[in-house]
């Protein structure tokens, strides 16, 4: 039976699905829309993107898109592992300009669930990472959004200090105080 951990901010869920395993392997429904929908998670998957990165300490983030192509985002690691984030940007929020993270691993088997309303990003922590991720809109360069990965206000504890692997687009993100808020909490 697939587990479902909220995390600190609870609209941000961990999410272990069951393994089966024997001498041959092993087998797992890594998505299944009717264990998502008893939780009341009902998202209209549109997309799998796939990334890798070839060093530990690859940053990518924090990414949002505005509406209306907010996405929300279910994450899973095929080979390696990372260091995921969420920050919560939902103007009103009780949890606003906080974050939560999470490691997901291929051994660990897990999946992170980041809901519109929350900007995403994520450190590598192995080589020669693969991620892939599940989104419930396109992506769209006009609607596309970013926020600093060490902005010292979001304080995020990433797992290395050491300089990072950063696109010039992340190297060159505002600060979450220069932001221009397009989500409200409770929109979603």
């Amino acid at each position: 039976m697939t587990q479902f951990n909220r995390l600190a901010i609870p609209a941000v869920i961990e999410i272990v699905p069951a393994k089966f395993g024997d001498t041959r392997g092993f087998f797992s429904e890594v998505f299944k829309r009717e264990a998502l929908a008893a939780e009341g998670i009902a998202i209209d998957w549109i997309q799998d993107n796939q990334s890798l990165s070839r060093e530990p300490g690859t940053v990518r983030g924090l990414h949002l898109q505005a509406p209306p192509f907010a996405q929300d985002k279910l994450i899973r690691v095929l080979r390696g592992a990372i260091f995921d984030v969420a920050v919560d940007i939902r103007e009103g929020s009780p949890t606003y300009g906080q974050w939560v993270g999470v490691e997901l691993s291929a051994e660990k088997f897990n999946q992170l669930l980041v809901p519109k309303g929350f900007a995403h990003g994520f450190m590598t922590t192995a080589p020669d990472t693969e991620v892939l991720y599940k989104v419930s809109a396109p992506y769209a360069r006009d609607s596309e959004m970013a926020i600093a990965w060490d902005d010292p206000d979001l304080a995020i504890g990433w797992p290395s200090a050491a300089a990072p692997q950063l696109s010039d687009k992340d190297r060159a993100a505002p600060r979450f105080t220069d932001h221009r808020p397009v989500f409200a909490y409770g929109d979603y």
